[in-house]
């Protein structure tokens, strides 16, 4: 009888062990790049989950900037050398509002940054005034693993 407790204890154990429990609060995958957004409150969205990007009201365009870089964590333990910042060359982004419009295709040139100029009204706003905001989103994909940073822009 002793045996037989002992022998379904430990088969209970194992059975929970190998189950796969899941985040219930965090769904999503980490990056595989960094977005710095320049003109952004703040740092830049690096470490800002919904950076904002702030562009002229009284102008008939507005800009949003970004730069793109691999983290290559070789020499993470290296306290002189630490992460390395790497700029990332031709990859492909598409900008949209949250809503799905397509804003723009940009590429990212030989530093890693690729800049989006249109109208206000391309970005869905016809008539900024200062505060008004845009949400966006903008996705790509590297290392076959896909990744989407979230922005507003917004009329000063």
């Amino acid at each position: 009888m002793k045996t037989l407790k002992i022998f379904l204890f430990v088969a209970t154990a194992l059975a929970a062990a190998s189950c796969k429990v899941e985040d219930p609060f965090v769904d999503r995958v980490v990056s595989p790049v960094l977005l710095v957004f320049d003109n952004a409150v703040g740092d830049g969205g690096g470490f800002t989950t919904e950076p904002t990007v702030t562009s002229k009201a009284t102008s008939t365009q507005a800009t949003i900037s970004v730069r793109i870089f691999e983290l290559d964590k070789t020499n993470i333990l290296d306290y002189k050398k630490g992460i390395d910042s790497i700029p990332l060359t031709g990859l492909s982004l598409a900008l949209t509002t949250r809503t799905g419009t397509k804003i723009a295709d940009v590429t990212t040139d030989a530093k890693g940054r690729a800049t989006i100029t249109k109208t206000w009204a391309e970005f869905g706003l016809s008539a900024p005034k200062s505060g008004n905001t845009v949400s966006l989103t903008l996705t790509g994909k590297y290392k076959e693993q896909a990744f989407t940073k979230l922005a507003r822009l917004q009329a000063n």
